[in-house]
C-alpha cells in the first residue's frame, strides 16, 4: 500500500505545503500584531504631542488675553 506514487509522491508534496502555508500564516500573524501594536504606540506619542500642543496654545492665547486687556486698559486712559 504504501509503494502507491500517491504515498510516494503526492503526499509529502502536499504535506510540505502545508507546513509551508502554516508557517507563513503564523509568521505573518506576528508580523501583523507587531504592526498593530507599533501604531498604537504612534497614536500614543501623537496624542501626548497633540496634547503638549494644545496646552501650549491655551497659554499663548491667555496671554494674548491678558495683552489685549492691558491695551484696552491703556486705550481708555489716552481717550479720556
Amino acid at each position: 500500500m504504501l509503494n502507491q506514487p500517491f504515498f510516494q509522491v503526492a503526499l509529502p508534496i502536499m504535506v510540505t505545503m502545508v507546513a509551508t502555508v502554516w508557517a507563513l500564516v503564523s509568521t505573518n500573524n506576528k508580523r501583523l500584531d507587531d504592526i498593530v501594536a507599533r501604531l498604537g504606540r504612534i497614536e500614543d506619542e501623537m496624542s501626548a504631542r497633540l496634547g503638549r500642543i494644545e496646552d501650549r496654545l491655551l497659554a499663548i492665547e491667555n496671554r494674548l488675553s491678558a495683552v489685549e486687556r492691558k491695551v484696552d486698559a491703556l486705550e481708555l486712559k489716552t481717550w479720556r
